[in-house]
C-alpha cells in the first residue's frame, strides 16, 4: 500500500524532533536521509527543507529550555554571529560540489561528531548549579566560525558538532550546552535557509510543513524527556545512531549508486 510521503513525514519527524530536543541537535543528520531516501526528495532539495525542519524545532526547543534558564545567552549570541557569516560561505561552496561529494564530505564529519558525543557521554556531567562558563570571546567567534561553514555547506543545523564543541572545547555543562546549542541552531539555520532561498532552491511544500510540524512536536517532548533520563544514555545513543547513518550513506554512495540527484 502507497502512503503519501506527507503522511509518511509524520512519525519520522516526530523522531527527528525528539533527538533535537533531548540531545540539542542532530536532527539535521537524521532529517537530510530520511527526505532522500524516505520521503524521494534530491539532495539539494532535502538540503533546504532540513534547514527549515531543524530551525523549527530547535526553536521550539530553545524556547521551552529558555523558559527555564538554561541557555547561556553570552556564548550563544556570540557564537551566533560568526556563524550565521560562516554558514553563507558555506552555501556558496555548497553550489560548486555535486551530491555525491557532498553525501562522502559528510560522512567523516558525522564520525568524528559521533566519536565526540560518544565521549563527551562518559564523561561526568555537572550540574545546572554550575551556571554558564567564562569562555573567551576569540575562542567563540572561532568555534562559531567554522561551525557556520558546516551549517551552510552540507545543509544542516549544526547542533551535532555545537554541543561537542560547547562542552568539550568551551566548558559548558552539558544541560547547558543543549540549551545553548537550539539557540545557536535557529539563528544560523534561518541565516543559512535564507542563502539557500536567495540561490532559488527549490522546496517541496507539503512534505516540508508536514515534516516541521511533527518535527517541532517531537522537540518539545524531548525536552521534558532529557529532563527525566541520564544524559550518558542519550548521548551514547545518539553517538551510534549517528555512527550508523553515516556507516549507511558512506556504503550507499560507494557501493549502491548513492542518494537520487534530483
Amino acid at each position: 500500500m502507497h502512503i503519501a510521503p506527507e503522511l509518511l513525514a509524520i512519525p519520522f519527524g516526530l523522531v527527528i524532533g525528539l533527538v533535537v530536543g533531548t540531545v540539542g541537535g542532530g536532527g539535521a543528520i537524521l532529517a537530510l536521509p530520511v527526505l532522500v531516501y524516505v520521503l524521494g526528495a534530491g539532495v539539494g532539495r532535502a538540503s533546504t527543507a532540513s534547514l527549515i525542519v531543524v530551525a523549527i524545532a530547535a526553536g521550539i526547543g530553545a524556547g521551552a529550555l529558555a523558559l527555564r534558564g538554561h541557555v547561556c545567552w553570552r556564548i550563544a549570541l556570540t557564537f551566533s554571529a560568526p556563524a550565521a557569516a560562516g554558514s553563507v560561505l558555506g552555501t556558496v561552496a555548497n553550489t560548486a560540489v555535486g551530491p555525491k561529494t557532498l553525501i562522502l564530505g559528510f560522512v567523516p564529519v558525522m564520525l568524528a561528531a559521533a566519536g565526540a558525543t560518544w565521549h563527551r557521554a562518559g564523561t561526568p556531567t555537572d550540574d545546572l548549579v554550575a551556571g554558564c562558563p567564562a569562555a573567551p570571546p576569540g575562542r567563540i567567534v572561532v568555534a562559531g566560525a567554522l561551525v557556520g561553514v558546516l551549517t551552510g555547506f552540507f545543509g544542516v543545523g549544526g547542533g551535532f558538532l555545537i554541543v561537542p564543541v560547547l562542552a568539550v572545547w568551551l566548558g559548558v555543562c552539558f544541560r547547558r550546552a543543549v540549551a545553548t546549542s537550539l539557540v545557536i541552531i535557529t539563528l544560523s539555520g534561518l541565516v543559512a535557509l535564507a542563502s539557500h532561498l536567495v540561490a532559488d532552491a527549490d522546496i517541496d511544500v507539503p512534505v516540508t510543513a508536514s515534516l516541521a510540524v511533527a518535527t517541532a512536536a517531537g522537540a518539545l517532548t524531548g525536552t521534558v524527556v532529557a529532563q527525566r533520563l541520564p544524559q550518558a544514555t542519550l548521548g551514547r545513543a545518539f553517538a551510534v545512531v549517528v555512527g550508523l547513518v553515516a556507516t549507511f550513506l558512506l556504503v550507499d554512495t560507494l557501493l549502491l549508486g548513492g542518494p537520487p540527484a534530483a
